[in-house]
């Protein structure tokens, strides 16, 4: 049986801990925005019809616009950033690949599910790379002259939308290089499974030269060029629902509420960290989470929990505390608590 891996969430385990029902709890394990886009009526034929073409176009069309992407960049859509995470790998023949950590689990842990050797030290036989940017936990930013040349890069933007300035979708058309994105955090609809691969086709669809023993094939098949699949073929037709296409499209759409959103996080941001400061140093964050040094983050994420407030901590560190943003109704609970 595969261990569980280590994230955000995981309430249910919480409640069954220390009590209380799933009401009363205030999650902040997550980096998730506590104020949703408002998704309004669904169209009844997003439920009972398989996604047409039409669909697909349109949220393409709305994401296209909204991160401004590059004319010759392609956008693939997928059901969540997870999914694509996890088949990116296919598209390389094992070799070595330069995650440097901190970081999300998954992009190792995908990378390793399918025979690659994960570094998290530059290294000169790493044929990828992956950083995310802005890094979870600590929000540390990429630095662009990581961009190597004739390798492939992977940034991973799903907590970008609150500094779109900061955002190397523009580099989406050079070959090599692809762009993450996650609707579920900034629109706070992470229930919707909704992500996007952008970038140039090369990147998306790559073909390998594949050398086989000689013993193997015969003499005239020594060598052949395996195609490698694309990865819109690795996820397979329909992979976003009908539901998340008409909402993706609506809310990629409506910039005017991305531009409030925004502002409503850098203030809630700030309003958090004004509330730790007696408490803990901060380390760095985005505006959808923060991270905190204290003396002893297993024993601050239990005292917590004991007021209903469910906090991320890392294996990796005995100071690190994650808090994400309360709704606005629930900052009493945690003004209460600390």
């Amino acid at each position: 049986m595969s261990r569980a891996r280590d994230h955000g969430g995981g309430l249910d385990a919480a409640t069954a801990r220390f009590g209380g029902s799933r009401a009363d709890w205030l999650d902040l394990s997550t980096g998730i925005n506590p104020v949703p886009y408002p998704v309004g009526d669904i169209p009844p034929g997003a439920w009972t019809a398989l996604p047409d073409r039409a669909a697909m176009d349109h949220v393409l069309d709305a994401a296209r616009g909204f991160w401004q992407v590059p004319d010759a960049a392609q956008i693939i859509a997928a059901p969540g950033a997870s999914a694509l995470i996890a088949r990116i790998p296919a598209l390389r023949l094992q070799e070595v690949v330069h995650i440097p950590g901190p970081t999300y689990n998954e992009h190792a842990a995908a990378f390793k599910s399918q025979d690659w050797l994960v570094t998290d030290s530059p290294d000169d036989a790493a044929s990828v790379q992956v950083f995310v940017h802005p890094n979870n936990p600590d929000g540390r930013l990429a630095d662009p002259s990581f961009f190597q040349s004739g390798g492939f890069t992977i940034i991973d933007e799903s907590f970008c939308d609150v500094m779109p300035e900061r955002s190397f979708v523009g580099k989406a058309a050079d070959p090599g290089v692809l762009i993450l994105k996650s609707f579920g955090k900034f629109w706070g609809l992470a229930g919707l499974r909704l992500g996007f691969a952008i970038g140039h086709p090369d990147s998306l669809r790559q073909s390998e030269q594949c050398q086989r023993p000689n013993d193997a094939l015969p003499k005239e098949h020594e060598s052949v060029e395996i195609d490698y699949p694309a990865l819109t073929n690795l996820l397979g037709p329909w992979p976003v629902s009908g539901p998340a296409l008409a909402i993706g499209a609506r809310a990629l759409g409506d910039t005017e509420w991305a531009t409030e959103t925004r502002k409503r996080l850098a203030f809630d941001a700030a309003r958090l960290d004004a509330l730790m400061a007696p408490h803990g140093k901060l380390v760095g964050g985005t505006d959808l989470f923060r991270l905190y040094a204290v003396d002893d983050a297993k024993a601050w994420q239990d005292r917590l929990a004991k007021r209903r407030i469910w906090s991320r901590i890392f294996p990796y560190s005995k100071t690190w505390l994650r808090l994400g943003l309360p709704a606005p109704d629930r900052w009493g609970q945690l003004e209460a608590a600390l």
